[in-house]
C-alpha cells in the first residue's frame, strides 16, 4: 500500500455553525443499513451535535456507502462499504490530555483507522492517536517513540498544503501521529502523554478543538462498534527520539490556569496581569528541589522578561526558588494562549 491515506486529498468537517443546521434524515436509498435500537439515532449526513451526553463527529464524501448509529452513553456503531471516506465517532467538544478508555470491535477490509483524534487551533494542528489500522499503518517523518498504556507508539509528523480544515477549505497545517506498533482494539489512551512527548520533539499544539475516538475509512468496507469513556492516566513509559520525558495528568495549555506532571516533577501555572501586548504567567513547581522547566509559547508569541529562575532560551532552571514568572508579547494576531510546561 502507498501513503495515498496519509496523502489523500482531504475532506473535513464543515464549519460547526453551518453542521448545527442539519438534520438527522432518513437514510438514504443504497447506504449501507444498521439495525437501531429505539433510543439510538442514525446519521448518514455530515454533521455534529451531542447525543447521551457525548460530543459526536459524522463526516463522508461518498454518502450512501456509509451509515452510523449513535448508541447509549459513549457507543456508536458504524458498517461502509465500498466507501471513498468517512469519519464518525463520539467524544468531548473541547479537547484535553485526558485519559480516553474505549472497547469494542474495528474490523476493517481496506483502509481504515482506529484513532483518538483531533484538532487544534493556533497553530492548526490535525493529530491522530492510532490504535489499529486496516491494510495501510500511517507513516512520516519519523520523530521518535513514547511508550505509554502498555504499548510504544511511533512518532510521525506530516504537513497539509492548501487542504481543507476546521478553519476553511485551502488550509496549510501540519498533522501528528503517534501509531502503535502493536494493533488492539480496547484499552485506555492517556493523550496527555503523546502531547508531552510531541512537545519534545517541537512538535506543538494550540488550542484544543474537539476530540473523538473514531473510526475512520478509506476506499474501503468494514464495520465497527465502539464504547468510549474516561479512565485512569498512565504515568508514561518514556520516549525517545528527541526528548526524555513521560507523561501524566494535566492540561496542554490555552486555560488560564493547569498544570503537568512528569516522573514525580509538577509544574503549574496560572495567568496573572495582562498589559495589552503582552501578559505575564507565573509557574510553581513541586517534586524536586533542583528543576528544569521547558515552556511551550504559542505561534507568534515570544518571551519578553523572566525572573525567579535562570532562563537559557525556553528552558527555565532552579536558582534556590520553586517559582518564577514569564512575560509573554502576544504577537501580531493578539494571541493570548496560556503557554504550558514540562517539568524535569
Amino acid at each position: 500500500m502507498t501513503d495515498t491515506f496519509v496523502r489523500r486529498p482531504r475532506r473535513r468537517h464543515p464549519l460547526r455553525a453551518a453542521i448545527g443546521a442539519l438534520a438527522t434524515g432518513a437514510l438514504v436509498a443504497g447506504t449501507v443499513a444498521l439495525a437501531t435500537p429505539a433510543s439510538a439515532q442514525n446519521v448518514n449526513s455530515n454533521q455534529t451535535g451531542t447525543h447521551s451526553g457525548y460530543w459526536f463527529s459524522f463526516w463522508t464524501d461518498s454518502p450512501g456507502t456509509v451509515s452510523a448509529v449513535l448508541g447509549n452513553g459513549g457507543n456508536y456503531s458504524t458498517s461502509w462499504r465500498n466507501t471513498g471516506n468517512f469519519v464518525i465517532g463520539k467524544g468531548w467538544s473541547t479537547g484535553t490530555g485526558r485519559a480516553v478508555s474505549y472497547s469494542g470491535s474495528f474490523n476493517p477490509s481496506g483502509n481504515a483507522y482506529l484513532t483518538l483524534y483531533g484538532w487544534t487551533n493556533g497553530p492548526l494542528v490535525e493529530y491522530y492517536i492510532v490504535d489499529s489500522w486496516g491494510t495501510y499503518r500511517p507513516t512520516g517523518s519519523f520523530k521518535g517513540t513514547v511508550t505509554t498504556d502498555g504499548g510504544t507508539y511511533d512518532i510521525y509528523e506530516t504537513t497539509r498544503v492548501n487542504a481543507p480544515s476546521i478553519e476553511g477549505n485551502s488550509s496549510t497545517f501540519k498533522q501528528f501521529w503517534s501509531v502503535r506498533q502493536q494493533k488492539r482494539v480496547g484499552g485506555t489512551i492517556t493523550a496527555q502523554n503523546h502531547f508531552n512527548a510531541w512537545a519534545s520533539k517541537g512538535m506543538q499544539l494550540g488550542r484544543q478543538n474537539y476530540q473523538i475516538m473514531a473510526t475512520e475509512g478509506y476506499q474501503s468496507s468494514g464495520s465497527s462498534n465502539i464504547t468510549v469513556g474516561t479512565g485512569s492516566a498512565d504515568g508514561g513509559g518514556g520516549n525517545t527520539g528527541g526528548g526524555g520525558n513521560t507523561g501524566g495528568g494535566g492540561s496542554t495549555g490555552g486555560n488560564d490556569s493547569g498544570s503537568n506532571t512528569n516522573n514525580g516533577c509538577t509544574v503549574s501555572w496560572t495567568r496573572s496581569q495582562d498589559f495589552g501586548d503582552r501578559f505575564n504567567v507565573n509557574y510553581t513547581v513541586s517534586g524536586r528541589s533542583s528543576w528544569s522547566v521547558t515552556v511551550y509559547p504559542n505561534t507568534g508569541q515570544s518571551i519578553q522578561n523572566s525572573w525567579g529562575a535562570t532562563r537559557s532560551g525556553n528552558t527555565f532552571r532552579s536558582n534556590g526558588s520553586n517559582s518564577f514568572g514569564v512575560t509573554y508579547y502576544k504577537g501580531s494576531q493578539n494571541i493570548s494562549y496560556i503557554p504550558w510546561g514540562i517539568c524535569s
